[in-house]
């Protein structure tokens, strides 16, 4: 198998991008960005550290990443299955990437910088939802921010309802937990009872 293992090779087969694909990176939260990140209810986190990478969903209503100046977002770590995978990644490398999407909207939002774990109280109680306060919020210094064109999620059709997969189709979380574990943990009373257990530990 030919592989690339050079730069030059790399630019050799792809050119140099064309203005629009350089001019939109910027520094900084621009008006025009902003409006995708308060817009945008899901996001993917990654980050990277001693035990490899990490690229985990974030998601709650519209605007759930605060921007708190032009420089800098927060994202509040609303409740999960506490392996913190991220969070181990970020403690131990600042290094983060963000990639924002908006249900009907072709383009996404990219956004590269360093991040580090506040838990200042006041902080942490402003992100309260239904009286319930994340344990921690990551704050995010930003280095580049620029949009991505819109080909592959026009490609894809995520959007088009047409193109929703029946869940049923696929193996549920019980099953998936049930052959892993030698039917320790999951199994049908795991799937009858996750959205229940689901909805009261939402935040």
């Amino acid at each position: 198998m030919s592989k690339i293992t050079t730069l030059a090779d790399l630019e050799a087969l792809y050119g140099q991008p064309v203005e629009a694909a350089t001019v939109k990176e910027v520094d900084r939260l621009t008006p025009h960005y902003r409006a995708y990140i308060e817009a945008a209810p899901f996001a993917a986190l990654a980050t990277s550290g001693p035990e490899g990478l990490d690229c985990s969903p974030r998601g709650d209503k519209p605007g759930f990443v605060r921007i708190h100046d032009d420089k800098t977002l927060m994202l509040p770590d609303r409740r999960g299955n506490n392996r913190v995978d991220s969070l181990r990644n970020i403690v131990r490398n600042p290094q983060v990437a963000m990639l924002f999407l908006i249900p009907g909207v072709t383009n996404t939002l990219r956004v590269n910088g360093r991040a580090h774990l506040s838990v200042d109280p006041e902080l942490l109680e402003s992100f309260a939802v239904e009286d319930k306060a994340p344990r921690s919020v990551t704050v995010i210094a930003v280095e580049s921010v620029y949009f991505q064109c819109g080909r592959a999620l026009i490609r894809s059709e995520l959007w088009d309802p047409r193109r929703h997969v029946d869940p049923k189709s696929l193996p549920s979380a019980g099953q998936i937990l049930a052959a892993l574990s030698e039917n320790r943990v999951g199994g049908t009373i795991y799937d009858r009872e996750w959205p229940g257990r689901a909805a009261k530990t939402m935040w």
